[in-house]
């Protein structure tokens, strides 16, 4: 098990439609210094993105890890499923505005980006964004609190 106060291991899953883009970040990442444990997929065959979204997801509900990515073709499928886990709050990012506001206000866990929407030069911008820029908490905090009574 990961150690979720690791900022250095994060994990990373695409569907068939953002292998390409997720291959991209993943040597990103590595350059960064990060461990990258990939769940997939590794093949431009189509396949089921829930698949990958709930083995992603449950990795970061349980604690396993603290931070993770999640790509498919618009972002919105695996945004969804990551969604339905405890303690996951996936942000669907395509611009930098919303990547540095999903980490400030949000303390999003999971980044989620759209692999046919966005190019590679600001994926990757909208991962450095997203990597750096810590939860302010305070007033937020209480409000992220909420979402575990949901």
């Amino acid at each position: 098990m990961t150690d979720p106060s690791d900022s250095q291991s994060i994990i990373i899953g695409c569907d068939h439609a953002a292998l390409r883009l997720k291959e991209i970040l993943k040597s990103a990442l590595q350059e960064k210094g990060f461990q990258v444990t990939d769940v997939g997929t590794h093949s431009e065959a189509s396949m089921d993105y829930p698949d990958t979204g709930r083995a992603l997801a449950q990795k970061v509900s349980s604690g396993e890890f603290e931070r993770g990515i999640l790509l498919c073709g618009t972002g919105l499928g695996m945004s969804m499923v990551a969604n339905k886990y405890p303690h996951v709050r996936a942000a669907l990012c395509n611009d930098l505005f919303s990547a540095a506001m999903s980490r400030r206000h949000n303390d999003a866990n999971i980044l989620v980006m759209g692999g046919r929407v966005i190019g590679d030069i600001l994926a990757l911008e909208i991962l450095s964004t997203w990597l750096e820029t810590p939860f302010e908490g305070g007033r937020h905090q209480k409000r992220l609190d909420l979402f575990d009574q949901i």
